[in-house]
């Protein structure tokens, strides 16, 4: 009988996160984003509006909108960031759509990498960011009964979840 342990399974050096965390877009916005987890999604999605491509030197480029604090339409980032992709991608209700991608630094339990992320209208949704697979894959593990693990916008003392510290903590107030 297989042992459903963690360690067993190589996840040592994986960063323990809640199912939704603070995530800093350091190339695009410098106020942190709340973003959920979402272990069935591919790819991150960044809540955009107002998206508007348009070429620069021979580059392919993006403009959008975007609001990076939950329930707050008052406060508008505006972006112009290069296109890396346009992506079919069907959402958790099935539907198609076809998104823009592009390619964002991540500051992210005690972590800075690229990855890519799709452009589309989340405003009717509670969370402006979903981080998928391509994020989490090989960095986290998620404790899908626990939130902001890393710490919140305010300082607080990482949680310990049932016997497991949090690997980092990231204070971003």
């Amino acid at each position: 009988m297989a042992e459903n342990n963690a360690a067993q399974h190589g996840a040592g050096d994986l960063i323990l996160i809640g199912w939704r965390e603070w995530v800093s877009l350091p190339g695009l916005s410098s106020t942190p984003i709340k973003a959920k987890i979402d272990t069935g999604a591919k790819t991150s999605a960044l809540h955009a509006f107002f998206i508007e491509p348009y070429e620069a030197n021979g580059v392919r480029m993006v403009k959008f909108l975007f609001h990076p604090i939950q329930r707050d339409t008052d406060t508008v980032v505006e972006c112009h960031t290069p296109v890396v992709d346009q992506r079919m991608v069907r959402d958790s209700g099935g539907h198609q759509e076809m998104r823009y991608v592009v390619k964002s630094g991540f500051m992210f339990g005690g972590l800075q990498f690229d990855a890519e992320i799709t452009l589309t209208d989340r405003d009717s949704m509670v969370f402006r960011m979903l981080l998928g697979r391509n994020v989490l894959a090989n960095r986290f593990l998620v404790q899908s009964s626990a939130s902001f693990l890393l710490g919140g916008t305010k300082k607080s003392p990482p949680r310990k979840v049932r016997g497991i510290l949090p690997v980092q903590h990231l204070d971003i107030g």
